[in-house]
């Protein structure tokens, strides 16, 4: 059924109203956006910008990775660290520390061995609290040009 209210409305603000033809009217009438001045720029709708053509331009992507823990992890493989863990509602121990190298790290997980005994222990990221690491660290954050120094201030 024919609606004479309806409007599709186009991406770059023209507006279509349908009309049939038995009413007297055309298949469709257009009504294109105003211009000024010197022409409208259409908006962009994907976030990049737009030539006056019409053509995309795309900007590069960024190709770091984000700052999350299991990222950090990763550009540390191989590093000795010490794992401070906390056991909520455990009764022989709440926390628990465990030292070794960091082997695999993963969203919910990390893995390190014993350099030791070659034993591996998988630890749950939900009990993770902080880590520390005798020797600095790989980090890129983005924004931030390479590592900070590794000399530390005593005053």
């Amino acid at each position: 059924m024919f609606n004479p209210n309806y409007r599709a409305s186009y991406p770059y603000g023209g507006t279509q109203t349908a009309m049939p033809t038995h009413m007297g009217g055309t298949q469709a009438q257009t009504a294109m956006p105003t211009q000024t001045g010197g022409g409208s720029i259409p908006p962009s709708l994907s976030g990049n910008q737009m030539t006056q053509g019409g053509a995309v331009v795309v900007s590069p992507t960024p190709t770091y990775e984000q700052s999350y823990i299991e990222n950090i992890f990763r550009m540390n493989l191989g590093k000795v660290g010490t794992f401070y863990m906390t056991y909520e509602n455990n009764s022989q121990w709440n926390a628990k520390i465990f030292r070794g190298v960091l082997e695999a790290a993963g969203r919910d997980h990390i893995i390190i061995s014993d350099p030791k005994t070659g034993q591996r222990i998988v630890m749950l990221m939900v009990n993770f609290d902080y880590a520390t690491f005798d020797q600095p660290l790989n980090y890129t954050y983005p924004g931030v040009i390479g590592n900070p120094p590794t000399a530390t201030r005593r005053g």
